[in-house]
């Protein structure tokens, strides 16, 4: 009786407060009566909408199981994010200059705004690059922004890889998931190749022609590919317009399918997290898609555009009007591709130039093999968790992620593989280098050969010593706590150092991690003392995991026994 109110807002002293007899329901969603016997108020339009969708999609259900789907916080998680919206940034300029680029490689005579190409001879692809840079509007911004995303999205896969690599986030359920991003990997560096090749600069078809001269190095089948894809001898005149639909459509088709597949996968698995308190294979810590991480990644979005937008508009890149158009009797000084091809470039140039003649053939071994190496080396990256799945022979699902130092074997290989990939980087640009820092070309050429084969050597076993020093330091962490800095003079005269006990949040994820025995053949005679039938293949595989996963490969964490044995009485300081 202290005055509910109805539904237009006047006092109903006879109506209850929190429901009415009937059941009706007021605007606001309390319960209340009407004068209509209780009727429910009509439904809105967007309720109405959503009830038709749900009943014919069941979008409903779908986003009650997963729009408080949990994620957890790291900052290496932002990488894929970074990938994710440098390829929409990649979509969106893209369609801008499609708008404006005539991928045609007819020759006409310049006349436009940049006069000191003026009455040049060029390809309609180059003078439709001129006319975007100089006179549609915003074309050199949407230019730039274009090529430093392509440059921000390969880098982003490639860190993020490496990310995923050293933490062991590839393991089950997540094998498909780490082939998906090996193959963007390798599709985003052939989209590159093609999309830097379209504006028939004299860059560009320095590049062209680089490409073109690995071709012809294939044995019987080189000569057959060039023709076909240049339409005739190089240059030829089919080329850019074959290149074109390969970089706008093809390509960005399947990477498009491929992005898509994998936020899929990651959305299905759960999500992996580091290790630490409260955390494990069947709980997730962090914050729900909705509304937290929804808002987070939206304002990371704008976040990444606004960087790839104030790079394109302070930082030239790619200016071909300095270039000039491509001629295939001129090559232009200091020629560098985009970084991401540089170690494919750097294997050829240090390559000794061998030929062998049989038969009346060449068969141009100095750009062949170097041809050949360039797709082994990403294999082997993407081959490598199938190869230490079947190592461990481990059939469990993983969703807690290594510290980097107690793997050390698969730290020290991915250190390896990229100090390998820095090398023939520098390979690539020798003489850029040389000019730069004053040194002798032929000195740095020779230092990428021989580095080539010793400094990935040197790399895993550095690598793998500092991993191994690390658990030992994590070791002797748990077992006598932090340092405090605090001297103390015991009894008889000795000096030592306090140390504080760790938190039991930070032993645990000092310890969580697990050291199970590694493959072993076991004995080669039974029982009864008949020889066991061993195959090549467990030999081989006993090998590995015994160089991975065995004695030398790791520092034994501390057991609760030991623990308690040094932390009673007066053993810890």
């Amino acid at each position: 009786m202290d005055g509910a109110r109805s539904v237009n807002g006047a006092a109903d002293p006879a109506r209850p407060v929190n429901g009415s007899v009937n059941g009706g329901r007021s605007v606001n969603g309390s319960a209340s009566g009407s004068a209509d016997g209780g009727r429910r108020a009509e439904p809105g339009k967007g309720e109405k909408l959503a009830d038709w969708a749900d009943g014919r999609l069941g979008l409903y259900a779908i986003a009650k199981s997963n729009m408080r789907k949990v994620f957890p916080d790291h900052w290496s998680f932002m990488l894929g994010e970074i990938c994710l919206y440098s390829f929409l940034v990649l979509i969106l300029t893209g369609i801008y200059l499609t708008l404006f680029f005539e991928p045609s490689g007819v020759e006409v005579i310049y006349h436009g705004s940049y006069t000191p190409l003026n009455g040049i001879p060029m390809t309609r692809a180059f003078e439709s690059t001129l006319d975007i840079s100089f006179d549609v509007r915003g074309g050199l911004l949407i230019r730039q922004i274009h090529h430093w995303a392509a440059v921000v999205f390969i880098a982003g896969m490639l860190i993020h890889m490496m990310r995923v690599f050293f933490t062991g986030a590839f393991r089950k359920p997540r094998e498909m998931n780490w082939v998906f991003g090996w193959t963007l990997l390798f599709l985003g560096i052939l989209t590159g190749l093609t999309g830097y090749s379209l504006p028939d600069d004299l860059l560009s078809g320095t590049g062209i022609r680089f490409a073109d001269g690995a071709m012809l190095s294939v044995p019987i089948v080189g000569t057959y590919m060039s023709m076909f894809l240049f339409g005739g001898e190089f240059p030829g005149h089919d080329i850019i317009s074959r290149l074109f639909p390969i970089h706008v459509l093809l390509l960005p088709g399947i990477m498009l399918g491929l992005v898509v597949a994998h936020l899929i996968l990651v959305f299905y698995h759960k999500h992996t997290q580091y290790p630490g308190a409260g955390r494990d294979e069947k709980s997730v810590v962090g914050s729900p898609l909705l509304p937290v991480y929804t808002a987070k990644a939206g304002g990371f979005f704008f976040l990444v555009f606004g960087v790839l937008a104030i790079m394109g508009g302070i930082a030239s890149i790619n200016p071909v009007w300095a270039f000039g158009p491509y001629r295939p009797d001129l090559v232009t000084t200091g020629a560098q591709p985009d970084w991401y091809l540089g170690f494919s470039e750097g294997l050829v140039r240090v390559m000794p130039g061998w030929e062998i003649n049989a038969w009346g053939h060449t068969l141009e071994l100095g750009v062949f093999i170097p041809f050949t190496l360039f797709p082994l080396i990403l294999v082997a990256l993407g081959v490598y968790p199938f190869i230490e799945a079947w190592i461990t022979g481990d059939k469990r699902e993983h969703h807690i992620l290594d510290r980097p130092r107690n793997m050390p074997v698969r730290t020290g290989l991915g250190v390896a593989w990229l100090s390998l990939y820095g090398v023939l980087l520098i390979g690539g640009g020798n003489d850029v280098v040389a000019t730069h820092l004053h040194l002798s070309i032929n000195a740095i050429t020779w230092f990428v050969r021989i580095s080539f084969f010793v400094l990935p050597v040197l790399a895993f076993l550095v690598t793998k010593r500092v991993c191994l020093g690390l658990q030992r330091r994590d070791r002797d962490k748990v077992l006598h706590g932090r340092e405090s800095g605090l001297i103390k003079m015991l009894p008889h005269g000795e000096y030592v150092e306090v140390h504080v006990p760790l938190a039991p949040d930070e032993r645990f994820r000092l310890t969580q991690h697990e050291q199970e025995p590694p493959y072993a053949i076991g004995p080669l005679v039974d029982a009864n003392g008949v020889e066991r039938q061993v195959k090549g293949g467990q030999r081989v595989r006993a090998r590995l995991a015994k160089a991975m996963f065995g004695t030398e490969a790791r520092i034994p964490k501390p057991t609760a026994e030991e623990y308690k044995e040094l932390t009673s009485g007066d053993h810890h300081h």
